[in-house]
């Protein structure tokens, strides 16, 4: 028999602490500043996208953010993804919204400005983007109306008499 035992263990191998998060992605360069192009869709809204390097300036179908969503709710809805990428006021946003009501087309707008971000530095921008789920299509959207009934769901009141 040997000297040697194999309940010696060596305590630098053994890790401290665990966590189920996946790191973000290590880059040790610059973040690009180039232009890019994303749509972004919810409920009926469409909206088509463009961003080029600039100094923040929001332009929603010919009028500035404040102008087209007076609602403060919607407009930090729709400029979170630069602030989760750290990009604020280094893009200038044009935008072309149709359809759809106002929370619907913030919703487009956040999810185009999303995908415009993600393409024009995937490497660097996607892991943010995608772990606050900015990337992700809200697929919901109004159920059709179905032959006798009032709306999709709603039947009218049954009489026993």
């Amino acid at each position: 028999m040997s000297d040697t035992t194999f309940n010696e263990i060596d305590e630098t191998d053994t890790p401290t602490s665990y966590s189920s998060s996946t790191p973000a992605a290590a880059t040790n360069r610059k973040a690009i500043t180039a232009p890019g192009a994303g749509t972004g869709r919810r409920k009926e809204a469409v909206a088509r996208v463009r961003l080029v390097p600039g100094t923040g300036r929001w332009v929603v179908n010919g009028k500035t953010l404040d102008g087209y969503f007076p609602n403060k709710v919607h407009q930090q809805l729709v400029s979170e993804p630069f602030r989760t990428v750290g990009a604020e006021n280094t893009y200038d946003v044009f935008a072309r919204i149709n359809g759809g009501g106002v929370s619907g087309q913030a919703g487009a707008l956040r999810l185009g400005v999303a995908r415009s971000l993600n393409e024009i530095d995937t490497e660097a921008n996607r892991p943010a983007l995608k772990k606050a789920g900015f990337l992700k299509r809200d697929a919901r959207v109004i159920e059709r109306k179905k032959y006798g009934l009032k709306k999709a769901r709603k039947r009218s009141q049954y009489s026993k008499r």
